[in-house]
Order: structure tokens, then sequence, then C-alpha cells
């Protein structure tokens, strides 16, 4: 294990952000790490990276214990934060070489890690300008590789890609796809579950500052197959007719946004064609599918909530 968190609490007055939370982080894995607003993500990745301290638990990084004054694990540490972490009046080469210094290069090193990381963020181009003259995508690709500039041993990668273009964002992932296979170990969080489902080789869910469920996408899966996912597009939706599918035996769950509706059954129950019976008489039917479970499905089924959910919390 390159980190773990074993009973960690963390109270913010009298709300409990970590509630005796168990975390483990492998060798070269690249962890998605996902939950709702207010799981307690942010303040566990906090935790990990010795800005603030646990009120009780163990945690440990590179085998060692962190905690703020820990300055040889952050040294080996990177982070990329959704706000952007460098100086607007340094152009890119600037911002590179003083955030590598930061972290103790100096002389060839320091040049050829600068030059090594404008490459990888295709940026040499573009070296001498200033941030403010770059694009949204070209700012969060210079904010990653401030992080990589140290070749760190664990990258953490917090909401990268939010609100930059489809293109910036793909060259996001396929960067993590490349720094996990040069052997840095990633734990990346997103609001994207096929950003997660893309890239993450494993992945823990936190809710309620516990991580409450973990293991391979397909492990995963394969934990609520006994279940399926009946999504109804109802053309005319309705109470009434939320409360008839609620009532057919076998149904679990039902989500509705507009006129999706979002069906969790008991798997094999033959519910599709009972479904479909009830959207018909109370007005029709527009879209039907019977889907495989996927990590969204996974995700609504241990939190009841969506990824995206509207709210706050640490």
């Amino acid at each position: 294990m390159i980190a773990t968190m074993k009973n960690v609490v963390k109270r913010y007055g009298d709300f409990m952000a970590l509630d005796h939370l168990d975390l483990s982080i492998n060798e070269g894995d690249v962890l998605g790490l996902l939950g709702p607003n207010g799981a307690g993500k942010t303040t566990a990745i906090r935790i990990l990276c010795g800005l603030i301290e646990a009120d009780r638990g163990e945690v440990r990084v590179f085998g060692k214990p962190q905690g703020v004054n820990n300055i040889d694990i952050k040294r080996e540490m990177g982070i990329v934060t959704q706000e952007l972490t460098v100086f607007g009046d340094l152009s890119a080469v600037d911002n590179l070489r003083y955030f590598g210094s930061l972290y103790g290069l100096r002389g060839e090193e320091l040049n050829s890690n600068v030059k090594r990381v404008l490459e990888f963020v295709e940026l040499t181009e573009h070296q001498k300008k200033k941030p403010g003259q770059y694009s949204g995508g070209m700012k969060s690709r210079l904010n990653i590789g401030c992080a990589l500039v140290h070749r760190p041993k664990l990258l953490i990668m917090d909401e990268p890609t939010v609100g930059i273009d489809p293109q910036s964002r793909n060259h996001i992932l396929e960067s993590v796809k490349k720094i996990a296979s040069e052997g840095t170990t990633i734990i990346y969080t997103s609001h994207y579950m096929e950003e997660v489902q893309a890239i993450c080789s494993n992945i823990a869910i936190m809710d309620t500052g516990r991580v409450i469920a973990g293991g391979t996408l397909d492990e995963l899966v394969g934990n609520i197959q006994h279940e399926d996912t009946i999504r109804l597009t109802a053309a005319v939706p309705s109470d009434a007719l939320t409360d008839d599918i609620k009532a057919v035996s076998g149904v679990k769950d039902v989500k509705v946004s507009g006129n999706l509706y979002t069906i969790i059954s008991s798997a094999e129950s033959g519910n599709l064609n009972r479904i479909m019976e009830i959207a018909i008489r109370h007005g029709g039917i527009a879209n039907i599918s019977n889907d495989k479970p996927n990590l969204e499905d996974v995700f609504l089924t241990l939190t009841g909530k969506k990824l995206r959910d509207e709210g706050s919390g640490q």
C-alpha cells in the first residue's frame, strides 16, 4: 500500500466530516474516489496531503505517518485542484520552474524536468505566455504540469476537468493514463462517471464520511447484478404513474427526473412488461430500456443519490 487511512475521524463543530474512515491505495493504482456532495472526499484528501490534521485515526503515506509538518512526504506528492494554483504574472515556464524549485529541484535536473513537462502538457510552443493568454484547457494543463514537475510518487487530482472543453478533457484523461503507465499512483475524483469508468483501475465510493464500497468496476457492478435498471421516458409523467410503478412487486426504487423514470427492480422479476403496461395506461411511453448495471447504477443503489446532486459540504 502506498497510502492508508484507518479509523480516521474529523469533525467541524457538530458536523462529522469523516466517520471512522478506512481507505487504502495500492501502489500503481488509479483510484477513483466518488461520493455525493458532503460525502467527505475533500476532507479525506486534505488530511492525506497533510494540509489538515485528523482528530483521530492513523494516516500513513509511503509507509510513514502523515501530518501537517511532514515535509519529506509532501515532497513526494503532487496535487491538482479544480481551482487554478498557478501564478498569473509568471509565464508557463516560470511557473514550472517556481514549483519545481519549491520541491527542491535545482540546476540541470530542474531544467530537464521543466522541458519534459512542457512537452507532456503540450505547451512548449506557448511556454513564454502567461496564463491569462491561455484557454481554459491550456490553463488546466499547466496546472497539471506544475503538480508533475518534481515526478511525484503519488498524484491527487481533485476534479481536474471541471469547466473545460471536451477536447481538453480528453487530453487530460489520456495524460492520466500515461502518468499511471510510468509508475505514478493516482487518486482521481470527478463528478463525471464516464471519466472514472474510463481511467480508474479501482474505485472507492464514499458517503456520510465513510467508504461504503470499493473494488474494480466489475466487482462493484457484480454486487448489484441481482438488480435490473429500467429507464422509462413517459409521455405523460405524473405522481400517479410513479405510485403505480412503486407498487409493483420487486420494484426497489424509482427516481424521477422530468419525464425520465429510473427504476431499480429485482433481477428476473419480469417487471419490464408490467411497467410498460402501467405506463401505457398513464398516457404512453416515449422510450424504454432495460440496461445492464453500470457505475451510475452502483452509485445510485448504494447512496440513493446522483453524483451531481446539488448541495455543499466538506
